[in-house]
């Protein structure tokens, strides 16, 4: 009876997905009475009817569902408390290697065909029930504090949210990304679906022209205390009427599993120390700026129109260039844009400053926030280098070296095509040699027989089709045409009147019919009209390119965007990718691992800077260290292991650096050479620094210890092996806030992680070293003390 009233509760909540009230919602947790030996033995077989993750529609509806009067209410109880949502939470921890490469949407989809829920609601139920953490939830009775980790260290002290937290925090991060994402404004990127830095950076490149002046907004570093945190929780409430979602946020930020620190350079890069509610609630903070500078670009816009160029006059040399203003903020990232003067720029930048002090109470460096010019200066942004060139910087025509090796090329097609001219010419006449003495020879044996095939008519075909396209060729050959003009018109003695007179008229009809046929098909005089036309068009068409080109640089400014290339080239010496000669070395420390963990950390080093600097304009550079300096000091470390020479690695694993997998075929973690050279812009949405895959090292031991679980969020595997972390910065002795021994603007993994050991699968394993997921995406509170 207790499941059937289970199955009616949850089928209708599916089916219809109204508005659940208090008395529904109470009769839903009053039917879930919990086996008691569910929780205590995890062997126990789940229940039959499990709950169901949901969709994405099904997840909005029920959010909207609880807006009335222009607030949200009770988003804890009736929404974030459902087992449904929580499993569509812990569905999105999920890191790829356990989901088998399906994102959340991907699985909810699928889920009628292929059932992955009931596996999901298995690991989730093996680790804590999901219907008592929303009963609790519902009850107000979780413990935030309970399942907070403290990370020790001799500096600052880490605190880390376990599992369960976790999913608490990602159920409130989906529900407020479903409240607040439509009515952020374009401009705000970070913590949005398909609003990342290259959808930031495709904005500018795309609608940003003729900038004059600009400045980034630094911040100092401000952690939110109690007196930001409740303003924060003042915006909240104009939207949102939920005292239990107010209260779990700042007992959130007291017990230090979640906290927001502007201008550490470490937000939005998958670092472990970043709670999945930042993103979401410093968009919350900065929504109000956000909204003032949308109201006062728009203001601007209608007082500056856009004029047309019959407006202007068509015979007008000047060119109008509208007062314009743009802006993109990237979390604590602020970038500013003025086509206007410097006066203006000034007044803005004084606005924005007593917005951000006076209203956000923000501390803001103001020696930093300084105006530079777009022209002339260089400013950094989202770990990019902004610039305003001119259009031919950015498409440069063609030198006179390209121009000279197109034509060579045209000049070799030419004479392949030639050669492959004659060659069909000879083949053809061997060929047709061949078919009429078979013609010949059937029709000698013919006499007297009758053959039911007529092979004269397939040969007569054959022959036909031969001669058309003979036709065609001599006909589009001006040359031929020409000197066969030349040679049945000139000279002729029936051209002369007084011979004329002395033959008969139908032979001068015959002949000057004759002439008349010669003019009308091999007369070359319209034919070369039309190429000197067209070799005319052609020209003043590049003519006018060229006018266009030259009016452009001297009127429009584009966008450019660079990849900071000393400071990656910093961060590859740093590392130990190179010596102090610039050139290869290999890296001792990495010779303790296997061949193939080598290469896999090599590879997402690699590929982490080729899709992360993918959309700047130097990317050969990037690809340059990559494919040069990280792939040589990969084979010299190889080489190192095996006490070899880098001739024999690069014999045995190839330049691709091929490795043998479990069942003997090769694999290929690396870029290859080709796959290097063919990368360009490939459009991603929010591509992860290299920050965590550079820092950060998987070192593994050789312990007795017992075997454990995998640390990969609710992966049921238990033949792992324990691996030892070990960061970058501690491994150098350096400190990261040291700009001169660290790279600047490069994150570092905390240090109360380093030393910690963590039980991994061989896919989580892999999936770490090759940078597709974060520690961000494994539950570091379940390490394992190794003496």
């Amino acid at each position: 009876m207790l499941i059937v009233n289970l199955k009616k509760v949850t089928t209708t909540f599916d089916l219809r997905l109204s508005s659940p009230t208090t008395s529904s919602l109470k009769l839903l947790y009053s039917t879930l009475t919990l086996n008691p030996n569910t929780s205590q033995n995890p062997k126990t077989p789940p229940i039959q009817n499990p709950t169901k993750p949901l969709t994405t529609p099904q997840l909005k509806t029920l959010v909207l569902s609880q807006y009335s009067h222009g607030k949200f209410s009770n988003l804890i109880q009736n929404v974030v408390g459902l087992p449904s949502v929580l499993l569509t939470a812990s569905q999105n921890l999920i890191t790829p290697h356990s989901n088998d490469g399906l994102n959340c949407t991907e699985s909810n989809e699928l889920a009628e065909s292929t059932q992955p829920h009931l596996s999901l609601f298995q690991s989730v139920s093996k680790r804590f029930s999901i219907e008592e953490m929303g009963r609790e939830i519902f009850e107000n009775r979780f413990d935030i504090e309970a399942h907070c980790v403290k990370m020790s260290d001799e500096g600052e002290t880490l605190v880390l949210p376990n599992l369960k937290l976790k999913v608490f925090i990602e159920a409130i991060r989906i529900v407020l990304e479903i409240v607040y994402d439509d009515r952020f404004v374009t401009f705000s990127y970070g913590g949005r679906v398909n609003m990342g830095r290259h959808t930031a950076i495709r904005y500018l490149k795309n609608s940003v022209n003729n900038p004059s002046w600009w400045f980034s907004v630094c911040f100092n570093d401000v952690k939110f205390d109690t007196r930001k945190v409740d303003k924060l929780c003042l915006f909240i409430e104009e939207k949102i009427k939920d005292a239990i979602l107010i209260d779990v946020i700042k007992r959130l930020f007291d017990c230090g599993a979640l906290r927001i620190e502007l201008g550490r350079c470490y937000l939005g890069k998958g670092l472990p120390q970043e709670c999945g509610l930042c993103s979401i609630l410093i968009n919350v903070y900065f929504n109000g700026f956000d909204r003032e500078i949308q109201e006062m670009r728009l203001r601007m816009s209608k007082e500056n129109p856009k004029l047309d160029q019959n407006e202007i006059g068509e015979g007008s040399s000047s060119s109008y260039k509208p007062l314009k203003m743009h802006a993109v903020r990237y979390l604590d990232e602020i970038l500013v844009i003025t086509s206007g003067s410097k006066m203006l720029t000034m007044n803005l930048k004084k606005w924005v400053l007593k917005f951000l002090e006076g209203e956000l109470e923000l501390n803001v460096d103001r020696v930093k926030t300084a105006i530079h010019s777009a022209v002339s200066e260089k400013i950094d942004f989202l770990g990019m280098e902004l610039q305003a060139v001119p259009p031919s910087v950015l498409h440069p025509p063609m030198s006179e070296k390209a121009i000279r090796a197109r034509k060579k090329y045209i000049r070799q097609k030419e004479v392949k095509a030639l050669e492959l001219k004659n060659a069909r010419e000879r083949n053809r006449k061997k060929l047709g040699l061949k078919l009429l003495s078979h013609v010949f020879k059937k029709s000698k044996q013919s006499d007297g027989f009758k053959f039911d095939f007529q092979i004269e008519n397939e040969v007569r075909e054959i022959f036909q089709t031969w001669a058309d396209e003979v036709v065609q060729d001599f006909l589009g050959s001006l040359e031929e045409r020409w000197t066969w003009h030349r040679m049945l018109t000139a000279g002729d003695f029936l051209s002369l009147r007084h011979i004329r007179d002395q033959l008969p008229q139908e032979l001068v009809d015959s002949y000057d019919k004759f002439q008349e046929q010669v003019h009308k098909h091999l007369s070359p005089v319209k034919a070369r009209k039309a190429l000197e036309e067209e070799g005319r068009r052609i020209k003043e068409e590049e003519e006018r390119k060229y006018a266009e080109r030259t009016v452009d640089d001297l009127t429009k400014l584009c966008m450019k965007v660079s990849a900071p290339i000393e400071l990656v080239r910093k961060a590859v010496k740093m590392a130990g990718f190179t010596n102090k000669m610039g050139r290869p070395r290999p890296i001792s420390i990495l010779t303790s691992l296997e061949d193939a963990d080598i290469i896999k950390w090599y590879a997402g080093v690699g590929r982490r800077w080729l899709d992360f600097f993918c959309c700047c304009h130097n990317l050969k550079m990037v690809k340059t260290v990559v494919s040069y300096h990280l792939r040589f000091s990969c084979i010299l470390t190889l080489a190192e292991k095996h006490e070899a020479t880098k001739i024999e690695c690069i014999r045995h694993y190839t330049k691709d650096l091929k490795v043998p997998d479990m069942n003997g075929s090769e694999e290929v973690h690396f870029p290859t050479e080709k796959e290097v050279k063919m990368m360009g812009d490939k459009n991603l949405s929010d591509p992860k620094p290299v920050d965590g895959a550079l820092s950060l090292l998987l070192i593994r031991l050789a312990s007795d210890e017992p075997s454990h679980s995998c640390v990969g969020h609710f992966c049921d595997k238990t033949d792992t092996v324990m691996y030892r972390l070990r960061l970058l910065q501690n491994i150098l002795n350096v400190n990261p806030a040291d700009e001169d021994k660290w790279v600047p603007r490069m994150s570092a993994i905390h240090e109360s992680l380093n030393q910690m050991c963590l039980p991994l699968c061989s896919g989580h394993k892999s999936d770490l070293y090759t940078g597709k997921i974060t520690l961000r995406d494994v539950d570091c509170t379940s390490h394992v003390n190794v003496d």
